[in-house]
């Protein structure tokens, strides 16, 4: 009888730490696991606050006459400074080398991002686009200001063919790796509808329209605009 009780006590002062090591391993792992599925938290942004919109052609206006551009009707929504910093024709690359000056010059509580159109157009590869508004977005972090990025349609003949553009993956991709607000199909949706465009690639002043309605109802959903 004393020979059974002893057997199993002989193997415990060493398992003991295993299994310790063990559940640590199981908790670990079940935190992590939890972590990503959590959504990044935002802070809103009260009127008054300078807002930076930051991209092409689109951003600028083009298609449209002035005070009809996507930013100037997203500042009458939410009674934020806006401050139009569209650029016709610029690309990624050439963003991620002017985002830093005018960073200090406005001191922005968010950057809204429309950028990469005319990289596609020039068929720059699309990981080569990411990288550079990955470049662009990390120096906004490093402002302190927030980041909201707005889905740009990918180059497609077969899009173009049947009028159905559509967001390019890695505006999805670099919201998720870097934690930053997207804004999906609003663009893609506006170059879908005839009615709202003046040409191929730019919105006329109802596409504009339907543009500041999109960014800001998906700006309210995360909680950056009321």
């Amino acid at each position: 009888m004393t020979s059974k009780r002893q057997q199993p006590t002989a193997p415990i002062p060493a398992t003991r730490p295993l299994q310790r090591r063990a559940l640590l391993a199981l908790g670990l792992a079940a935190t992590l696991l939890a972590g990503c599925g959590k959504s990044a938290k935002f802070v809103a942004i009260p009127p008054g606050a300078t807002v930076l919109a930051f991209g092409d052609s689109v951003t600028f206006g083009v298609g449209a006459a002035k005070g009809e551009d996507w930013p100037s009707l997203l500042a009458a929504k939410t009674g934020w400074n806006v401050v139009n910093a569209g650029i016709s024709g610029d690309t990624a690359e050439n963003g991620k080398n002017r985002i830093q000056a005018l960073l200090t010059e406005n001191r922005p509580a968010l950057v809204v991002i429309e950028i990469g159109g005319n990289d596609f157009l020039r068929r720059k590869a699309p990981m080569r686009v990411k990288e550079d508004i990955r470049e662009i977005i990390k120096a906004i972090r490093v402002s302190g200001a927030q980041v909201a990025l707005v889905s740009v349609p990918e180059l497609s003949l077969l899009g173009v063919l049947a009028n159905r553009p559509s967001d390019s993956p890695i505006f999805e991709e670099l919201a998720n790796e870097e934690g930053v607000t997207l804004v999906p199909d609003v663009f893609s949706e506006t170059l879908a509808r005839p009615e709202l465009c003046a040409d191929k690639i730019h919105p006329n002043a109802l596409g504009y329209q339907f543009m500041a309605s999109g960014i800001h109802a998906r700006l309210q959903k995360v909680g950056l605009a009321a």
